[in-house]
């Protein structure tokens, strides 16, 4: 598990595309967001859809977010206001991914693809408990399904259907790291 949770540990950042649920007290929601994940700076949350939302963004530092839509800016409070947020969804399993304190580990299928299914804690600073829970496909190391439980009652899911990590050289036109192709 070590050895998978490193290239998370050590990455610059990635780039990922999933679609995301939230049940919270019965209410459910779902849209595909694309995530371009900074680890200790600034993340981007894009809504691709529905088409009724998307392009709202959500722009994520460590202690505060804000929204943005069509040049306009929001500020959302600080993180630890929406800890639990389908915007901070993609970020908060990375950020579990790199930090969080290792809980269970095992090898089984999703959706019939071979992974390792890790589970950390990451309790946050409201009351509650929190775990996240990802499957890495076991070949290549890249996140399959994630999922947020608040004292045992799953929150948020995410099913990822694009990951990259960012290059590890830098491009020479730019002189920052970028997607990798």
């Amino acid at each position: 598990t070590a050895s998978m949770r490193q290239p998370f540990h050590d990455m610059a950042g990635c780039v990922m595309e999933a679609e995301v649920s939230c049940d919270q007290e019965g209410l459910a929601w779902e849209a595909v967001l694309r995530c371009d994940y900074v680890p200790g700076g600034e993340s981007v949350v894009e809504v691709l859809s529905p088409e009724t939302i998307a392009g709202v963004r959500a722009v994520i530092t460590d202690t505060s977010w804000q929204l943005e839509y069509q040049g306009e800016c929001l500020n959302a409070g600080t993180l630890s206001d929406q800890e639990i947020s389908p915007a901070a969804c993609l970020p908060r399993l990375m950020s579990a991914l790199r930090d969080g304190w290792l809980l269970e580990e095992n090898e089984e299928e999703w959706d019939g693809v071979p992974c390792r299914r890790i589970t950390v804690d990451q309790s946050g600073l409201q009351d509650g408990k929190i775990l996240s829970t990802v499957w890495l496909r076991l070949e290549g190391g890249t996140p399959l399904r994630g999922e947020i439980a608040v004292d045992g009652q799953i929150i948020l899911t995410a099913d990822f259907t694009n990951f990259s990590f960012y290059d590890t050289i830098a491009p020479e036109s730019q002189g920052e790291p970028g997607p990798a192709g």
